[in-house]
C-alpha cells in the first residue's frame, strides 16, 4: 500500500508542474499572434487615444513576463480574460467545456464497449471467420476519419432529406441529460459514435493481442485442465489481466477523442468548445482561443494523471514495486 501511495503521490506532485508548463507554452505562443486585441475589442473605427487607453488598462504595454504573471495570477483566481465581445472567457468556457467533456466520455464509453466485445471475440475465435471479420472491421475503423464518418452518419441516419430520420442531423438546442435523458442520448449518439469508431478500431487490436497472449499462458491451461469452467477462467482471471494494457492505451486516446470532439461538434452544430475555437479563430479573438486551448490542455493532463493512477491500481506488479 505504501508503494501505491508513493506512486500516486509522484503523479500528484507532477500535476501542477505540468500545468504550469502548459500555461507558459500557451501564453507565449498566443502572445506572438499578429492580431491586436485592442483593435479587435474596440473596432476599426476606434481612435488612437481609445486604443492606447485599452492597452494600458489591460496591461498590453507591460513586458511579456509581467503579462504572463498577471495572466497566471488571474487564471488562479478564475479569470481568463475577456473576449472581443466583452464577455468573460471563463464564463463562456465554463458553459461549453462540460458539453465537450460529455461528448468525449460518451465516445470513450462506446469505444471501450465495442473494442472489448470485438477484441475478446476475436481472441476466443482466433484465426476463425469471426476473427477475420473483426480484423477487417478494426482496420477499416482505424482508417476512417471521424469527421468523414460523421458526415456519412448524417446522410444515412440523420433527419435530413434522404436520411432514415432516426437521429437529428444538427443539434439545434442543447438538452441536458437531467432535463430529458432520452432526447439527450438521441442527440449525442451519432456524434459520440462517429468519434468512437476510429478509437474502437485501434483498441480492438490491442484487446485481441492482450487476450491471445494471456490465453496462451500456462495458468489458463492448468485451470481449465483442473476442471474449472473456461468461461469462469476467462472472466475472473484472463480478462482482468489482459485489460491492463488496453486501459492504458484507452487513456492515451482521450486526447485524440477530445481533439476529435472539437471537429465533430462543428459538424453537428453542437455549441461547445469546437464552436468557441471556430469563433475565436475567425474573429482573431486571442483571449478566447487562449482560454479554450489552455482548458483543453489542462483537462488532458488531469485525465492522463487519472489514467496513470488507474493503471497502478489495476496492475498488481506495479503496486508491488
Amino acid at each position: 500500500m505504501s508503494n501505491l501511495l508513493r506512486l500516486i503521490g509522484r503523479r500528484l506532485v507532477a500535476l501542477p508542474i505540468m500545468i504550469l508548463g502548459v500555461t507558459f507554452l500557451v501564453f507565449f505562443i498566443m502572445s506572438f499572434s499578429p492580431a491586436d486585441p485592442a483593435r479587435l475589442a474596440l473596432g476599426e473605427s476606434a481612435s488612437l487615444e481609445a486604443l492606447a487607453q485599452y492597452r494600458e488598462e489591460h496591461g498590453l504595454n507591460d513586458p511579456l513576463l509581467v503579462r504572463y504573471w498577471d495572466f497566471l495570477t488571474g487564471m488562479l483566481q478564475g479569470d481568463l480574460g475577456t473576449t472581443t465581445g466583452n464577455a468573460s472567457v471563463t464564463d463562456v468556457v465554463a458553459k461549453a467545456f462540460p458539453i465537450t467533456l460529455q461528448l468525449t466520455f460518451l465516445g470513450l464509453i462506446i469505444a471501450a464497449v465495442l473494442s472489448l466485445v470485438f477484441g475478446v471475440l476475436a481472441a476466443l475465435y482466433r484465426d476463425k471467420w469471426p476473427d477475420q471479420v473483426i480484423r477487417v472491421f478494426s482496420i477499416a475503423a482505424l482508417a476512417t476519419p471521424s469527421f468523414w464518418l460523421a458526415i456519412l452518419l448524417i446522410q444515412w441516419l440523420g433527419t435530413i432529406p434522404g436520411g432514415w430520420g432516426y437521429f437529428p442531423a444538427l443539434i439545434t438546442a442543447w438538452v441536458p441529460f437531467s432535463q430529458d435523458p432520452a432526447v439527450y442520448l438521441n442527440n449525442m449518439f451519432l456524434p459520440a459514435f462517429a468519434l468512437a469508431v476510429p478509437v474502437a478500431g485501434s483498441l480492438t487490436r490491442v484487446v485481441r493481442t492482450a487476450m491471445v497472449e494471456e490465453l496462451d499462458k500456462d495458468y489458463v491451461r492448468t485451470a481449465i485442465g483442473s476442471g474449472i469452467p473456461k468461461a469462469e477462467v476467462i472472466s475472473r482471471n484472463v480478462l482482468r489481466n489482459a485489460l491492463i494494457i488496453p486501459i492504458t492505451v484507452l487513456g492515451l486516446r482521450v486526447g485524440y477523442l477530445m481533439g476529435g470532439a472539437v471537429i465533430i461538434e462543428i459538424i453537428f452544430n453542437i455549441q461547445a468548445m469546437g464552436q468557441l475555437i471556430l469563433d475565436g479563430v475567425t474573429r482573431n479573438d486571442v483571449f478566447l482561443v487562449q482560454g479554450v486551448t489552455l482548458t483543453v490542455a489542462i483537462a488532458f493532463i488531469i485525465i492522463n494523471i487519472i489514467v496513470d493512477m488507474l493503471y497502478v491500481l489495476v496492475n498488481p506488479r506495479i503496486r508491488s514495486i
